[in-house]
């Protein structure tokens, strides 16, 4: 067994596993995940913005 052989094992493994996970993601299953995914970004628009001096970092002292 040679490097060649070797490398072309990975390469056809990576593609391998990229057509797989193409396949997962296009499944019909996964589209009602898609649909609410789509929608996160929207999700918290009726919060509160944080107060403008609010201390995030609140257990580390400066």
């Amino acid at each position: 067994m040679d490097l060649n052989f070797l490398r072309i094992a990975v390469t056809l493994a990576s593609l391998v596993l990229f057509l797989v996970l193409v396949a997962h993601t296009w499944s019909r299953r996964r589209m009602a995940d898609h649909e609410a995914a789509a929608l996160l970004p929207f999700a918290d628009d009726d919060a509160p913005a944080p107060a403008a001096g609010a201390n995030h970092n609140q257990g580390v002292k400066p």
